[in-house]
């Protein structure tokens, strides 16, 4: 394994022959753990808010900060972004929500809410009944 000196001077060295047109594009170093709770509690999310927040399962998030299953490389990347720079992310995935920022010279901050439906128990639903004629219509 590669000390970080010689991972950070194969970096340069990419960068180097990028720009001398030795080499094109580049390659992202994604990460192979991801602290998926830290990133959530620094962001002081709940779970499930934070899977309604950027778009993954609850019980993906579950299961990885239970250590049972571990992100893919997409999902490591887009947390080590998250974590970074959680609001860059939130305008990718949200922009309506951050259009009333753009163009303030203040810093501003944006609270995002999801709406749910009260998953309160109502009692047995009605259902209304139609006469289309001889037959009986049931909704």
């Amino acid at each position: 394994m590669k000390t970080q000196f010689e991972q950070m001077m194969d970096g340069l060295n990419d960068v180097e022959a990028f720009l001398a047109g030795e080499q094109e594009g580049f390659k992202a170093y994604v990460p192979q753990e991801v602290d998926v709770k830290a990133i959530r509690n620094r962001l002081g999310m709940t779970q499930a808010k934070f899977s309604d927040t950027f778009g993954f399962s609850l019980d993906a998030i579950k299961h990885w900060e239970g250590g049972r299953r571990t992100p893919e490389a997409p999902a490591r990347t887009l947390l080590t972004v998250i974590d970074k720079n959680p609001a860059a992310v939130l305008t990718a995935l949200n922009p309506a929500v951050f259009a009333t920022a753009v163009g303030s010279s203040k810093s501003t901050t944006v609270h995002a809410r999801r709406h749910r439906k009260s998953r309160t128990f109502r009692g047995p639903t009605k259902r209304k009944t139609y006469s289309a004629g001889r037959k009986r219509i049931t909704k």
